[in-house]
């Protein structure tokens, strides 16, 4: 099956248009199944869907979470569906495997107070400290997830209307607005810290490291947490987070939800759905503590 797997992660990188990040985890999942499945992995037309359903209760039995699960068979289904797709198998044996079921998990989210003490955590009289301002700010103002932000190029960001342009899953791009606070701190970012952070190499990405290469997300991830921790927060923070802040900011405020799900880039509003309950959540928590009654 290893030629066979090769050949799907080229389809979903030049076909669909997945990121590295996904690409690796689909080949590292699809390679569990074969694994999995030892010699009968050598003909895929005899694998059986009793083969998949095998698997997953393997995988149940190992002690694996439902989500990492129904991850797994994600790529199992789509891996087959590709292989009838384009003949190589008579039918996809997998497509009658139901996923499973796992909780609903909602979202943690910081608090108003604390996202603000968030933002102004970076020391704005440092270049690296304006540079982190600048990225903090725009996490806030857009919900942005951090391999987008860490892709953004200069030219992403329009000053005049006040927007960002966003490239989201998929290479789907979505324009976002910004607020003042967040114009104010690229724009003070982009003046005075990243000509020098870019010690006279070429790069369009926006966030630049102290050497002048772009920052990755794993710097990102740590620039958020180091900043949570100078603001005194304890909870671990990361850029997902002040994502759920965002939008359960926004829909507080009374934002509708479908202009909250275009801009954080859902493509089933039921991804966004998730930020009510916990927004209802918090309203039924003020209500028993102050009401009479509650």
């Amino acid at each position: 099956m290893r030629p066979l797997i090769e050949q799907f992660m080229q389809y979903l990188s030049v076909e669909c248009g997945l990121r590295p990040n996904s690409l690796k985890a689909y080949s590292a999942d699809l390679r569990d199944f074969a694994a999995f499945l030892g010699k009968r992995a050598a003909d895929a037309a005899a694998i059986a869907d009793s083969d998949v359903a095998a698997f997953v209760s393997a995988e149940k039995r190992r002690g694996l979470a439902a989500t990492s699960i129904a991850r797994k068979l994600v790529a199992v289904k789509m891996f087959f569906r590709y292989l009838a797709q384009e003949r190589i198998i008579k039918e996809d044996i997998s497509s009658l495997i139901e996923s499973p079921r796992a909780p609903k998990h909602l979202p943690d989210a910081l608090s108003v107070a604390e996202v603000e003490s968030l933002l102004n955590a970076p020391d704005a009289t440092t270049p690296l400290g304006m540079r982190d301002k600048a990225i903090l700010e725009l996490f806030y103002a857009t919900g942005a997830r951090a391999t987008e932000v860490a892709e953004m190029r200069t030219s992403d960001v329009n000053f005049e209307y006040g927007y960002v342009l966003v490239r989201g899953k998929g290479g789907k791009e979505r324009i976002v607005p910004v607020g003042r606070a967040a114009i104010e701190a690229l724009k003070n970012y982009l003046a005075g810290v990243r000509g020098a952070l870019l010690k006279n190499k070429e790069s369009d990405r926006l966030f630049l490291s102290r050497t002048g290469r772009p920052l990755d997300r794993a710097t990102l991830f740590n620039i958020v947490r180091k900043q949570a921790l100078i603001a005194g927060i304890s909870s671990l923070i990361s850029p997902h987070m002040l994502r759920h802040s965002f939008a359960t900011h926004m829909l507080a405020g009374g934002a509708d939800l479908r202009v909250v799900q275009e801009m954080l880039g859902h493509s089933d509003i039921s991804t966004t759905q998730i930020y009510t309950h916990l927004e209802k959540d918090r309203l039924k928590s003020i209500h028993s503590r102050f009401h009479p009654r509650g």
